[in-house]
């Protein structure tokens, strides 16, 4: 195949893997509101835990079909992972709880810098001028649209402290895991999906209790509330599968980036499904600052130079063999 045929075929499945996730995302967010506003079944947690009992599923029936081969996790691995993702799931339930909905999304904007921080000390990745201008960009873009009112508290710090570093370390986690152990998507759901399913559907209705007040198992489970329960879990499925799909593909930082276009499109479609309150020129202004931030970052991620691991090839040894006094550093692109 022609190099540029595969470059064009890679552009294609990138494009058709993060459509997957935004509109799995959106769909999502959609449901869960209209779970949680219209029926009240406010236990986040608890249906994060149905969410990977529901993928966990999934992935038995595609092994029994053979469309997932059998690979190695070490249970090690296997738990931090689950840790981090545990974590992330609880702290940015309590944070969103505890927090100003202003601190709530700086704490989430907050994510890209630590994700940078993350590939910069684990992976060696050096970000030129122009790519991190671009990271700058979209922050402020998004900042300006969703950031109003700020206020902080002790408590609400730390939760989104630890909201934060643990959805970065599992954002990067999926990354390196795939890459070292050489795990498909569908792989590694398969070693992860199962425990954090038990982990959550154990832990959830205690901390949700903890978190409302309310006991999930003296809900009104009716007929209405279960489609929407059942359609939220069939919908997690894809989620939870374009997530570990498009961090794979494009390392956490990239995928923090654009999700955060994910961020933009959720609130269109809010102003054009629900109205256009809350609509005025100062979330259009952070819109378009948003947009052209990504525009930009894409365009100079892409280029040489862009965003590349540093490695050395070449041992101190080998170089000294050679008659080379300092050794050489290949630059490859990520």
């Amino acid at each position: 195949m022609a190099p540029s045929s595969k470059a064009e075929k890679k552009a294609a499945v990138d494009a058709a893997a993060w459509m997957f996730n935004v509109v799995t995302s959106v769909g999502i967010i959609i449901v869960n509101k209209a779970l949680m506003a219209t029926y009240g079944f406010s236990f986040a947690t608890t249906l994060t835990g149905l969410h990977f009992a529901t993928t966990t599923l999934m992935t038995v029936v595609l092994r029994w079909l053979g469309y997932i081969q059998p690979s190695h996790l070490p249970l090690p691995e296997l738990l931090k992972f689950v840790l981090f993702a545990n974590f992330s799931i609880v702290g940015m339930n309590v944070s969103l709880m505890w927090n100003s909905v202003g601190f709530y999304q700086i704490a989430k904007l907050s994510m890209i810098p630590v994700s940078c921080l993350l590939e910069v000390v684990f992976d060696k990745i050096r970000y030129s001028r122009d790519t991190k201008l671009g990271i700058v960009v979209v922050l402020l873009g998004v900042a300006v649209c969703t950031v109003t009112d700020v206020s902080v508290n002790a408590k609400g710090f730390i939760a989104a402290f630890i909201a934060v570093w643990s959805t970065s370390l599992q954002q990067y986690y999926v990354h390196y895991l795939q890459r070292n152990y050489s795990l498909s998507s569908f792989n590694l759901l398969g070693h992860t999906a199962p425990v954090q399913a038990a982990s959550l559907l154990l832990l959830g209705p205690f901390l949700d209790y903890w978190l409302t007040n309310k006991r999930v198992d003296a809900f009104d489970f009716n007929i209405p509330s279960m489609v929407f329960i059942i359609l939220s879990c069939t919908i997690a499925v894809g989620t939870n599968l374009s997530q570990f799909i498009c961090i794979g593909r494009f390392t956490a930082v990239s995928f923090q980036v654009l999700g955060h276009m994910k961020t933009i499109l959720v609130l269109i479609l809010g102003f054009l499904f629900f109205g256009r309150e809350g609509l005025n020129l100062q979330v259009v202004f952070g819109m378009i600052i948003a947009v052209f931030g990504m525009i930009l970052y894409g365009k100079a991620s892409s280029k040489p130079g862009g965003k590349e691991r540093r490695s050395h090839s070449i041992s101190r040894s080998s170089q000294q063999k050679h008659g080379l006094s300092e050794p050489s550093e290949v630059d490859e692109k990520v």
